[in-house]
């Protein structure tokens, strides 16, 4: 069931900073009390393939974010220890040394479980241990999360466990909200800062595809 148009649960989780501190994070709270937007991505493990190119990406891209009052946070099922462990590897050695946003450390799996993004195949129960058993790698798929001021979801979406993000479409999204938000117009397919925006009603769309 899909999260957008709703309030990100009001859930607080363990995180990692920057600087191997132990953080407390409640996504609801950091958008609502700082008056930020929230980028929240997901990603399935540290210390493998596809998730260091996504941490670096979303690094590199973070002046851009913070321009658009935007605090991106990461995200996994690993402990703060291990989150730890990768911030001090090189990034040449597959490490995410540089890495200066919190990564959330969601060990219990209380805040994925509430957004429904774990990769689990089946529960079943086990008679003679009488215990559900889980089936599939019990962890996040790359789900990623918008969250506006108010703590509302404006963008969800999940990928595969192979397929990294485009960390551009992300930023193309926050633009074009934030446009929503200030002008009170709609955005069509494809647009970009800078782009003919147009109004909600027949006439706007008219006008719009007349010119494009």
């Amino acid at each position: 069931m899909s999260l957008v148009g709703k309030k990100f649960p009001n859930i607080t989780v363990d995180a990692m900073s920057e600087m191997g501190d132990d953080l407390k994070i409640n996504i609801f709270e950091e958008a609502t009390k700082n008056n930020k937007k929230v980028l929240l991505f997901w990603y399935p493990k540290d210390f493998t393939f596809v998730c260091p190119t996504e941490l670096h990406a979303f690094q590199a891209a973070l002046p851009e974010f913070e321009k658009r009052n935007t605090m991106v946070i990461g995200a996994s099922c690993d402990t703060n220890e291990v989150h730890f462990a990768w911030l001090n590897t090189a990034k040449d050695n597959g490490g995410i040394e540089g890495v200066t946003y919190p990564i959330v450390s969601d060990a219990q799996r209380n805040l994925s479980s509430v957004l429904g993004i774990l990769d689990i195949e089946n529960e079943v129960y086990n008679e003679e241990l009488d215990s559900v058993q889980i089936e599939g790698s019990n962890v996040t798929y790359r789900a990623t999360y918008l969250v506006d001021e108010s703590g509302k979801i404006f963008h969800e979406s999940v990928n595969d466990m192979p397929l990294g993000r485009n960390v551009q479409e992300y930023i193309r999204l926050i633009d074009a909200y934030t446009h929503v938000q200030t002008h009170g117009e709609v955005c069509p397919a494809n647009w970009e800062e800078g782009k003919q925006a147009m109004n909600a009603d027949r006439k706007g769309v008219a006008e719009y595809l007349s010119k494009n």
